[in-house]
C-alpha cells in the first residue's frame, strides 16, 4: 500500500517561522514533522510515499531527496499554487491508485499513532470508501467532526459522542473519483460517504497534536521532549 503526506500548505498561523521554512520541516523534538511520518510509515512497511508540495516546496525536496535515507521511495506532486486537501489528493491520484486503497496523512500533525493499524484494519467490504483515525476533541475543536458507533461505523451527524478527525486516513480511489473538482473539500465528501454508511473509524487514544499554531507547536515539542517519541 502507498501513502501520501500532505505538505503543500503555507502555515500562515505559524509565521514568522513559516516565512522561510515550510511547515512540514518545522521541528518537533529536534526533528522535522514530516520525518516523523516517514519513519513511522517505513516501520509499518510502507515504502512508497507521495508528497505534495507548493509553498517552499523545493526545501522539502532538498531535505528529503528520494527518501532513501528514511527507508522509503518518495515521489513529489508539485502543485505550484496550493490546492485544497482534496484537490491535492486528486492531483496525485495517478501515482496512488494503482494498488487500490492508500493512506493519507496531514503533514502538520504530530502523533504516536502507528499507521500499521490502518493496514491491519482491512476494509470490511467493497462499499467502504474510507477508514478515519479519530481522536478526542482538543480544546481548539471541541465540537468534533464525526460520531462513531461501538462497531466502528462513522456517522456524520446525530446524537452522541463526537470525535475529531486526526488527519490520518485510509482512502479508496473511488471516494476521490466522486469529487467534481479540485475546489471541492474533503470534509463534506467524507460526511456524505458517512451518511451513506461507507466510512469506518479507528479510535486513537494516544498523543496527537495539530501543529497549527505556535502554542500547539510548543505543546507537541514539550510532549516529545518529556515522554519521548512513543
Amino acid at each position: 500500500m502507498k501513502a501520501m503526506i500532505l505538505a503543500a500548505g503555507r502555515g500562515k498561523r505559524l509565521r514568522p517561522l513559516t516565512l522561510e521554512t515550510p511547515k512540514p520541516l518545522i521541528q518537533v523534538g529536534g526533528k522535522p514533522l514530516i520525518k516523523w511520518h516517514l519513519e513511522r510509515l517505513a516501520r509499518a512497511g510502507i515504502t512508497e510515499v507521495i508528497i505534495n508540495t507548493a509553498w517552499l516546496g523545493q526545501q522539502i525536496e532538498e531535505t528529503l531527496g528520494d527518501g532513501q535515507q528514511h527507508g522509503v521511495r518518495i515521489r513529489y506532486s508539485r502543485e505550484g499554487t496550493p490546492l485544497e486537501t482534496l484537490g491535492g489528493i486528486r492531483r496525485a491520484l495517478p501515482m496512488l491508485e494503482d494498488e487500490g486503497d492508500f493512506l493519507v496523512i496531514n503533514g502538520d500533525v504530530w502523533t504516536d499513532f502507528d499507521p500499521a493499524r490502518l493496514l491491519k484494519n482491512d476494509q470490511p467490504d467493497a462499499d467502504t470508501l474510507a477508514t478515519l483515525v479519530l481522536v478526542a476533541n482538543p480544546d481548539h475543536h471541541q465540537d468534533g467532526d464525526f460520531m462513531m458507533t461501538d462497531a466502528g461505523q462513522v456517522l456524520g451527524g446525530g446524537e452522541g459522542t463526537r470525535y475529531t478527525f486526526a488527519g490520518i486516513s485510509r482512502l479508496s480511489p473511488e471516494l476521490i473519483h466522486q469529487a467534481s473538482s479540485d475546489e471541492e473539500r474533503l470534509g463534506p465528501l467524507l460526511k456524505r460517504a458517512a451518511d451513506d454508511g461507507r466510512v469506518r473509524g479507528i479510535r486513537h487514544s494516544g498523543a496527537w497534536f495539530d501543529v497549527g499554531t505556535h502554542e500547539r507547536l510548543a505543546a507537541a515539542d514539550a510532549h516529545v521532549r518529556q515522554y519521548g517519541p512513543s
